[in-house]
């Protein structure tokens, strides 16, 4: 868009109105000038009059005109007003140069200034034509005022030339009105982009997971994004210092400080938080040297790693599971053999059992591992929990052994969530298995409570499945669901990686938690029913 091609508005804006305004206070500024001037009767030694009482009859009615237009249409809006207000000023200024005995009167001045002033505001050929009509009026009132009084027969070329400014005025300052529009115009649109910009960037940082920070030179953050608030476990950042809200981070700031070549180490904000991996750049701002801190949960990456390694070691243990098997059922089958020969003594007996049990531990292993590899796809379905749960207890109470117990609470009606069944089960006969194994460990015989509910803060579904045994070590609980992690003999480390895995691809998630009358708690959190991907 250029000056040639801005449209000529049919609206005014806030510059044009505020010109208006100006406009309007200079007519009447005029009007009590000329007032004022025929009422001291300073006009008779100023100005020669050639009709005075029509002189004084237009001067009171410029100014109250102009004083009705001033209260009447304070703010007009549209250009066609604008338009009738300057052919109004222009036909009554003519008629005050007539009456004023032409160009001596110096009336003329005040038709160019009035047919300039309209042509900043007007645009094209309407401003020209306002131009056209005071132009014309000068000219034929000359004429008209030569027949009467033959002095005036030497103001046409006066009259041609405030005509000609009248032109050039108009012309000059819609040319300047029309560049200072389009200035104006691709201003906004600048003002629009870069507002637009700030806030696709303000919506970006409010959805990143990393966590970003912006730090002044004296550690007050001034800037926390989402991502941060939730890494750092704080609900409210901005404004307040590092110092106070973590101060193993502030650590990290002063190492870099020190020595920015170094990689600064990972750390972690709160108990039982993520690990992350703070990196600083700095971030110059006039006279002050802000710090701009970015945080990576790297818990997350390890565990994209180890998925990863997972996948690769499932793939490779598809390809050689055969060649492991046969000798392994070998071994297992040699190992039962000897056990039945009636010349084995008891040690030797002891040493082909230890044999055929680690053989069946072997193949625990293989099979759990290609499990991974071979998982299917989870189709959630719509479960009622609290008519499934029972449904999975009676089951379960059925098939299980002397001296295992297996209670259910549940606590409201209806609890609904969208679950692949046959993984929930295996995830739930997992855990159930494990709370009934450590406890009756601990009293002789195993019990474990399955209590179900509607979760008040979130809303959501919750299973706990809690156990009576000796409960898991503080320090080991950060591990207990990493692959291959076990403190048993026969374990296999990958039981509750999995039920975690077949959770969160169901849009569950399967957290630990001390039981307060001791042992184990493990939770399920289920997805809302109505949250399908």
């Amino acid at each position: 868009m250029n000056a040639e091609t801005l449209p000529a508005p049919s609206e005014l804006n806030a510059q044009g109105r505020r010109i208006f305004r100006l406009y309007s206070l200079y007519r009447l500024l005029i009007g009590l000038t000329l007032v004022g001037l025929i009422s001291s009767e300073l006009d008779d030694q100023f100005m020669e009059l050639a009709r005075p009482e029509l002189f004084r009859n237009a001067a009171w009615f410029y100014l109250i005109i102009n004083s009705l237009i001033a209260v009447a249409v304070p703010r007009p809006r549209h250009m066609v007003q604008v338009f009738s207000l300057a052919l109004v000023d222009v036909l009554i200024l003519s008629c005050l140069f007539y009456a004023g005995g032409g160009t001596p009167s110096g009336v003329a001045n005040l038709i160019v200034v009035s047919v300039a002033i309209s042509n900043i505001l007007l645009r094209g050929r309407i401003g020209l034509l306002v131009a056209a009509v005071a132009t014309l009026a000068l000219i034929y009132l000359t004429f008209y005022l030569s027949l009467s009084h033959p002095r005036a027969n030497t103001q046409f070329v006066q009259a041609g030339g405030f005509g000609a400014l009248c032109f050039a005025a108009a012309l000059f300052l819609q040319g300047l009105s029309r560049r200072l529009q389009l200035s104006e115009t691709l201003a906004e649109q600048r003002a629009a982009d870069v507002a637009s910009l700030e806030a696709l960037n303000a919506q970006i940082l409010e959805r990143m997971r990393t966590g970003i920070l912006v730090l002044d030179p004296r550690n007050r953050i001034l800037l926390a994004n989402n991502g941060a608030l939730a890494l750092l476990g704080r609900d409210e950042l901005q404004g307040r210092n590092l110092a106070v809200q973590c101060p193993a981070l502030l650590g990290s700031l002063e190492q870099w400080l020190a020595n920015p070549t170094l990689r600064p180490q990972s750390l972690q904000a709160f108990a039982d938080g993520p690990t992350l991996q703070p990196s600083f750049v700095p971030l110059p701002r006039g006279d002050q040297q802000n710090t701009l801190v970015f945080l990576d949960d790297i818990s997350q990456i390890a565990q994209q790693a180890q998925q990863l390694k997972l996948a690769s070691l499932g793939r490779l243990t598809a390809g050689i599971a055969h060649e492991i098997r046969n000798p392994l059922g070998a071994i297992s089958h040699a190992a039962q053999l000897l056990q039945e020969s009636e010349e084995l003594d008891g040690p030797d007996r002891r040493l082909a059992q230890i044999i055929q049990d680690h053989s069946r531990r072997m193949n625990l292993v293989i099979e759990n591992v290609l499990q991974l590899s071979r998982r299917r796809q989870s189709e959630p379905q719509l479960l009622d929990l609290k008519y499934w749960l029972t449904r999975f207890a009676s089951e379960f109470r059925g098939s299980a052994a002397p001296g295992q117990a297996l209670h259910l609470h549940t606590l409201g009606s209806t609890l609904q969530t969208r679950m692949d069944p046959h993984q929930l089960t295996q995830v739930l006969t997992n855990l159930v298995q494990n709370g009934l194994r450590y406890s009756a460990r601990k009293h002789g015989q195993g019990q474990v409570w399955l209590r179900l509910f509607r979760d008040p803060e979130s809303d959501l579904p919750v299973l706990e499945v809690e156990d009576d045994g000796e409960g898991v070590p503080p320090e080991q609980v950060h591990n207990i669901f990493e692959p291959f992690f076990t403190t048993e003999n026969k374990g296999t480390g990958l039981g509750l990686y999995l039920s975690r895995e077949l959770c969160e691809s169901n849009q569950a998630r399967l957290d630990y938690k001390p039981r307060e009358a001791g042992g184990s708690c493990f939770r399920i959190t289920f997805a809302h029913p109505r949250k399908l991907s």
